[in-house]
């Protein structure tokens, strides 16, 4: 029985089909394994807004249950912004990486920011419950005496659910009012989330299912949040309100670190975070040094001089 034009039109569409599908495959493989492919640069402009700079102190509400040992990871790491720790190739600080974000106060003609641990409060009873909407993040924020010009650093626990949580981001910042008392909310993901909030320290959801690096300070958790602390604290100083630093892609605003989300040091692609040091006594990956010698994994941040994210190593 002899083949219809119909029937040898089909086929030659489905030829054409799974060529197609072949080579895209071939194109997304290579792409991972060699990192070969590079965005179109961006353009981190100024938009002549309001920016965090001189002097800068930092409020933090516990919200629900903290060690010590947790607050002091994260208190450490805001004290360790402005202090000149020991900084040579193979040990760059934390204040070297914030060095950067100084320079677009600098490119704008602003004063260098310089971030104060001020007012401590802990609600470990969850004053407004273990579910929280995004709206009463701020109203949380309001509860702390923060000093004028200061930032909120709202901080919830393992065990509180924020609406948006895991599902749409791992924090965020804002403010009050549209020009005035900024703040920032932060969740710890370890129960909820450690492979979307957490990663590198977890596997992740998608992707590539590469070995967790292991902690610097030993908390999942809590080396996460400083990793989402310190990227968010980042866009917020260079864009508090808005209208300071940044681009939009694709309809999205892009900051000074959400536009190096995934990188942490030199030759990251997805599903790889890049190469970092490695603590030779608990194995344990990290990029900067902070106070008391404590080691942390800090997010890349976008250099405007360059175009380009610059992983501190």
């Amino acid at each position: 029985m002899g083949i219809s034009q119909f029937q040898r039109t089909v086929i030659s569409l489905f030829f054409i089909i799974f060529l197609l599908i072949s080579l895209d495959n071939s194109c997304l493989a290579a792409r991972r394994l060699t990192a070969l492919y590079q965005p179109p640069p961006l353009s981190l402009t100024y938009h002549n807004g309001a920016l965090l700079e001189g002097n800068l102190p930092v409020s933090i509400l516990w919200y629900g249950q903290f060690t010590p040992p947790q607050k002091s990871i994260i208190a450490d790491f805001l004290l360790s912004l402005n202090t000149s720790a020991p900084s040579t190739s193979t040990q760059p600080s934390v204040s070297y990486w914030w060095s950067l974000i100084q320079s677009y106060l600098k490119k704008a003609g602003k004063k260098e920011t310089q971030v104060r641990l001020s007012t401590q409060i802990s609600d470990t009873n969850c004053s407004l419950g273990k579910i929280l909407k995004k709206s009463q993040i701020t109203e949380l924020a309001t509860k702390v005496n923060s000093k004028p010009g200061g930032l909120t650093l709202v901080l919830t626990a393992k065990d509180v659910a924020v609406e948006g949580f895991c599902m749409s981001y791992c924090g965020f910042h804002g403010s009050y009012t549209k020009h005035d008392s900024p703040f920032i909310w932060v969740g710890n993901s370890e129960t909820q989330c450690p492979g979307q909030c957490a990663w590198p320290f977890h596997q992740p959801i998608y992707g590539p299912q590469t070995t967790p690096l292991g902690a610097p300070n030993g908390d999942v958790g809590v080396d996460g949040m400083v990793i989402n602390i310190a990227g968010i604290l980042a866009c917020t100083v260079t864009n508090p309100f808005g209208s300071g630093y940044y681009v939009e892609s694709g309809g999205i605003p892009l900051e000074a670190a959400s536009a190096c989300t995934g990188v942490y040091g030199k030759g990251a692609y997805p599903g790889y975070a890049g190469e970092l040091l490695v603590d030779s006594s608990t194995g344990a990956s990290y990029n900067a040094v902070g106070v008391h010698g404590r080691k942390y994994l800090l997010p890349a941040l976008f250099d405007p001089s360059i175009s380009e994210c610059s992983p501190i190593v």
